[in-house]
């Protein structure tokens, strides 16, 4: 993405003419955008916060710098009610402009104030801040009974699939997503080489495409193969992907393959989201049919944070298997049952006892 080219905000002048005016509104912005770039911001999300900003400005009719709460109060009931835009749409752009103002607030105070006489605001705050679209419908995902019987009727009705390796490749991704809590796309993107048995007591599963924040491309992380992830691999490995085709010693190849070949390699191509999709709707709809139509992918990644939560791992834990940025992303995928908090208030008291009881008989 191409940006003007941004003059230095720093050097004293004056502003006169209304096209100075507008040039600094510019540069603002530009300055903005270009310290995104240099933060790793994906092209598509620079471009995305430019639209958002000078879609503001021509709202308010004013300088950018006269933005006041009240006129970000005008822009978001517009955005709702007027032009019908998503819960998700206009918790973004509300993030979009809270995030360009915390920037000019911390950067050109200052000399925004010097300039215009002005002082720069933060718009978006604690009242018209819009919640996250996904706050007031948690994906509640089943029990650890009803998940325990889909994969136990999925496994035993493998080898009698009509097409045994997509269907045992769609088990695999699953059982990832359901015991390591992967995204779809993280897994559909492993390579052979991602597989790193040396690493730590259990081996790694080296995720390289991780989910980065405010597009900032690819977070990587090491997710450690508890919860018999190791035992999975090893099945796959000994059991299934040699099976897809010669590729599966070489280490670029995909981890999960799809039966389409590479017309100039002759390598299996890597497999598709939709297919792994639909594998686990396959299945659900067999096995699990009162959760047809309703159990994802990411509400198996809900279930894996929930059963680590109610195993007693803690939630820094779960924040980094998962590849969070935010403990507050992690606390909204942990789902707890009714009487969690007895059980949890019970174990505090049964430890408190045992410790005094120890302190006693010293």
């Amino acid at each position: 993405m191409a940006l003007a080219t941004v003059r230095s905000l720093g050097s004293p002048r004056s502003l006169r003419t209304e096209q100075e005016y507008e040039d600094y509104e510019q540069e603002l912005v530009d300055q903005y955008l270009l310290a995104s770039v240099g933060a790793g911001v994906e092209d598509v999300t620079i471009a995305g916060d430019r639209a958002v900003l000078f879609e503001l400005i021509r709202f308010v009719g004013r300088p950018v710098w006269t933005v006041q709460p009240d006129d970000a109060d005008r822009f978001l009931v517009h955005q709702r009610k007027v032009r019908g835009l998503a819960k998700g749409t206009v918790h973004n752009k509300a993030g979009s402009i809270a995030q360009f103002f915390d920037f000019l607030i911390a950067r050109y105070q200052g000399d925004v104030h010097a300039l215009t006489g002005h002082v720069l605001v933060q718009p978006i705050d604690e009242f018209n801040r819009p919640a996250k679209a996904d706050y007031g419908s948690p994906r509640i995902p089943p029990s650890s009974s009803e998940v325990g019987d889909l994969f136990a009727a999925w496994r035993t009705s493998l080898p009698s699939a009509r097409k045994y390796l997509p269907a045992a490749r769609d088990y695999f991704a699953a059982s990832l997503w359901r015991r390591a809590g992967l995204r779809i796309g993280e897994t559909r993107m492993l390579d052979i080489r991602d597989w790193r048995a040396d690493l730590g007591e259990y081996g790694k599963l080296h995720v390289r495409h991780g989910k980065g924040s405010r597009g900032r491309g690819p977070k990587a992380r090491l997710v450690p193969a508890i919860n018999s992830v190791d035992a999975l691999v090893n099945w796959w490995f000994t059991d299934v992907r040699h099976q897809f085709g010669d590729d599966y010693a070489d280490p670029d190849a995909p981890l999960l393959p799809s039966e389409r070949r590479d017309p100039y390699t002759g390598w299996c191509r890597r497999v598709g989201d939709d297919a792994l999709r639909s594998g686990l709707a396959k299945a659900v709809g067999l096995h699990l049919p009162s959760w047809s139509g309703r159990l994802t992918p990411h509400g198996l990644r809900h279930f894996c944070a929930s059963e680590y939560y109610a195993q007693g791992l803690d939630l820094k834990a779960i924040q980094e298997l998962l590849g969070h940025e935010w403990l507050s992303t992690t606390t909204r995928y942990v789902h707890v049952h009714d009487d969690h908090i007895e059980h949890t208030w019970a174990a505090a008291n049964e430890r408190v006892a045992a410790r005094l009881g120890a302190s006693n008989g010293k």
